[in-house]
């Protein structure tokens, strides 16, 4: 079983920095990514990739199909930082 933990990632895109919560919403909704990316249809790999912020977009289906599994809103997941510019 995947450990459920969570990490604050950060993605800098275009002088932007975007922090990435999808562990935190992971951890309050007692999931695991394997069980979301079975929910939702995406691959644990590109959900991995999501999670750590190491992405540089998301489709607004992709971020729909998330909230929707996990009960949040997309701010729960994404979080701009507009100090970090």
């Amino acid at each position: 079983m995947e450990r459920l933990s969570y990490k604050r990632s950060w993605s800098k895109f275009q002088g932007e920095m975007i922090r990435v919560n999808l562990d935190m919403v992971l951890v309050k909704r007692k999931m695991s990514l394997t069980e979301l990316s079975g929910r939702v249809g995406i691959s644990v790999t590109n959900l991995s990739l999501l999670k750590t912020g190491k992405v540089r977009g998301i489709r607004f289906s992709t971020l729909a199909a998330i909230c929707r599994e996990l009960d949040c809103q997309p701010a729960d997941i994404l979080e701009y930082n507009p100090e970090a510019v």
